[in-house]
């Protein structure tokens, strides 16, 4: 097995760098984990649903990591329209990102039909933005809709889409079913894919009753996660890295840290999200050589994304692996918090995924 590995500036296709004072913390860890691009979501509170909103952030967000290729979406809402659409791709704006209502976290203004939206995708089709869907409906028990079905029973709404905008590009955002992975594969090559790489790792034991690994879409059967190793193995041109780092303060992840009395533990759900951006290249390394799929890696976290979006490599912008192990901190503060008690509300503290745990390579000094 190589010693090195050496890979064409590594892209994250799916990234939550939030608002401040979090932002501070979380764009340099695009650079510590090994990205050179981050294509980064809009569900802030409140999301971002006009083009000023995200060149604003964008702004923002390049001050604080001016090394890291940055680019914006817009949150998919009434507010949007073509002429927007237009406003947004002469800003330079990459995407549209579509919630269905109160699925995840920031998507309490998503959408309920994808119809009264269609001459916004047409404009999107004319002027080369990219739709990027959270694939998931929501849970409705007269259904029988729950998390662990919610992905499959979105994917009539891909395929109807598709069908309706063949020219428009279209991901599937954070697959997680083996359903998801044989739709994708079946449709046209304007319809991508990510995978983060904790699908890769999880299945629904390992998030039941442990908050750090809960995240939405969650994580399903063995046999799904296989279906994901398996398209990521055979080197699948439109199925790509998008690491879906969705970063917590310690106080909303894991409510038990925060000491107000049970009343309060109470009313605090855990929040949906897992963090890998300051370990997310050694992470994808460390996950597809467990699986067999080391050679894959180029293709996964750069090559197969940066070609559905048209963002090529640049030049002189390798990143070298070496095979050396290290753990993972148990968390990350930010500087001006660490006097603060752990578990305070207003605590910039997020736990990563794997803390503690070992990884198998390291990025080259």
């Amino acid at each position: 097995m190589p010693d090195t590995l050496t890979l064409p500036s590594p892209a994250d296709f799916h990234v939550h760098l939030r608002a401040a004072p979090q932002t501070a913390l979380l764009a340099p860890h695009v650079l510590a984990g090994g990205m050179h691009l981050a294509y980064v979501m809009p569900n802030l509170s409140p999301p971002l649903t006009l083009p000023q909103h995200t060149v604003a952030y964008l702004a923002h967000l390049r001050a604080l990591a001016p090394e890291i290729d940055i680019r914006g979406t817009l949150f998919l809402s009434p507010a949007l329209t073509p002429q927007l659409i237009r406003e947004a791709a002469q800003a330079g704006i990459a995407g549209v990102k579509s919630y269905p209502r109160g699925v995840t976290t920031g998507s309490e203004g998503g959408i309920e039909s994808y119809e009264v939206y269609y001459d916004v995708f047409e404009a999107m089709q004319q002027h080369g933005l990219v739709l990027n869907l959270h694939g998931e409906v929501p849970s409705d028990a007269s259904k029988n809709i729950s998390v662990l079905t919610a992905e499959a029973t979105f994917l009539r709404h891909l395929v109807a889409l598709h069908a309706r905008f063949p020219r428009l590009r279209i991901v599937l955002e954070h697959a997680t079913t083996r359903a998801a992975v044989e739709c994708v594969k079946a449709l046209g090559d304007t319809v991508g894919c990510t995978i983060t790489p904790h699908h890769l790792d999880l299945t629904v034991d390992d998030w039941a009753g442990r908050p750090v690994n809960f995240c939405k879409p969650v994580a399903k059967h063995p046999d799904d996660r296989e279906a994901l190793r398996d398209v990521i193995r055979s080197g699948h041109p439109r199925f790509f890295l998008g690491s879906d780092s969705a970063p917590h303060p310690l106080a909303a992840k894991l409510p038990s840290a925060v000491s107000h009395g049970a009343s309060a533990l109470a009313a605090h759900a855990c929040a949906a999200g897992i963090y890998t951006s300051p370990i997310l290249l050694p992470l994808c390394a460390t996950l597809l050589e467990s699986f067999g799929a080391l050679e894959q890696l180029a293709g996964y976290v750069s090559t197969h994304g940066r070609a559905f979006y048209g963002m090529p490599a640049p030049q002189g912008k390798d990143v070298t692996l070496v095979r050396r192990k290290s753990t993972v901190p148990m968390s990350y503060v930010l500087e001006q918090h660490q006097h603060l008690p752990q578990g305070a509300p207003e605590k910039c503290e997020v736990v990563p995924f794997w803390a503690g745990r070992e990884l198998e390579w390291s990025l080259e000094p």
